[in-house]
């Protein structure tokens, strides 16, 4: 035991002797300095620089090339029809801008037909190109064999064009409408394969023996409500009654309340389209506040709104981030209209 104290005191005395003498010729800073470089501020501004400007283009890359691509199918299940009605499962689809090249989108669309939803509903923004609307028509395919309901929105009716961005967090912007689209062929094309114009129209359909009573307006985006041809209390022996409207402003989203709808489907938001995680998204590109910029959410003590985020983007802002596009299979169940409900069941979203 002696021996082998005095071998450790030994060894580290030697050790000690060592690190001094490197400190006192310079060698100790020499070797730390080297490990770990000291950088001017002008080099550690740069390489800041470099590193923000490397993650701003890997964003934009996946935000564009990823996300933007990246459909998926969310599901939901609302309890809204009148008590002891069977259930109804409805399909919204928004914001497609289609263009006639979007091979994934359409075929991803076209794939939908396979859920077979008792209705559908297409709230708007469908094209985003002159020639459009046989894309349009094609990627729908089975879904136009089902019955269906639909309002148009702005960019049914005149073309994207290139923005300033900061136009969507101003209000400093005047519109300006250039190309018109052919919205009467998309519409003709709607109506010839059975699904309904509910354009400032009531209709009355039967799902199931589900007695279904809807109504919609042309998009508020462009101040083409009116209000006053539908507006008026929702049918009382209706076990639904539903409103369509591609802008969820608030003003057409109150009417609809006050006149006791149980359920407003709309789209447009895009879901805010770049959104921050955690935070979510940043803008509306409306006036509905930015917590309903997607999903489901009341408005008012009886009646539920659903935002759908949409599939597409402008072309000339092809881009998500934190805000995938979306389709939307909402389950309809019984339950008390006059009360408010627990939130909805929220079942996990399905990509496809």
């Amino acid at each position: 035991m002696g021996q082998r104290s005095t071998s450790v005191s030994w060894r580290c005395d030697a050790v000690v002797r060592d690190v001094r003498n490197s400190r006192s010729s310079g060698l100790g800073r020499a070797s730390y300095a080297g490990v770990v470089p000291q950088l001017t501020a002008s080099q550690a501004l740069t390489r800041a620089s470099l590193t923000a400007a490397a993650m701003g283009v890997a964003g934009v890359g996946y935000a564009a090339g990823i996300e933007r691509n990246a459909f998926v199918l969310r599901e939901h299940t609302l309890a809204v029809l009148a008590p002891g009605s069977a259930s109804v499962r409805v399909l919204h689809l928004s914001d497609l801008h289609m263009t006639p090249g979007q091979r994934r989108k359409q075929g991803w669309i076209r794939e939908l037909g396979r859920l077979e939803p008792d209705l559908v509903v297409n709230t708007g923004d469908n094209l985003a190109h002159p020639r459009a609307v046989p894309a349009v028509v094609q990627a729908l395919g089975p879904l136009l064999e089902r019955p269906g309901l639909f309002v148009f929105g702005s960019n049914d009716y005149f073309a994207p064009q290139p923005k300033n961005p900061l136009h969507y967090v101003t209000s400093a912007h005047r519109r300006v409408h250039r190309v018109p689209l052919p919205w009467h062929d998309l519409r003709a094309a709607f109506s010839e394969r059975g699904w309904l114009d509910a354009t400032h129209r009531h209709h009355r359909l039967v799902l199931g023996g589900v007695r279904v009573a809807a109504i919609g307006v042309d998009d508020p985006h462009l101040h083409r409500e009116r209000l006053g041809t539908v507006s008026g209390p929702a049918p009382g022996d209706a076990d639904l009654r539903l409103a369509l409207t591609h802008s969820p402003e608030p003003r057409v989203l109150d009417q609809f309340a006050a006149d006791d709808y149980d359920l407003v489907l709309a789209g447009h938001t895009h879901g805010g389209q770049l959104c921050l995680p955690f935070v979510g998204a940043l803008v509306t590109n409306c006036d509905l506040d930015r917590s309903r910029a997607k999903g489901p959410s009341r408005w008012g003590s009886r009646t539920w709104l659903h935002v759908s985020a949409g599939l597409g983007t402008s072309p000339y802002a092809p881009v998500r981030f934190a805000c995938r596009p979306e389709a939307t299979l909402l389950t309809l169940v019984a339950g008390r209209r006059h009360a408010p409900s627990a939130p909805p069941v929220l079942a996990a979203a399905v990509a496809r």
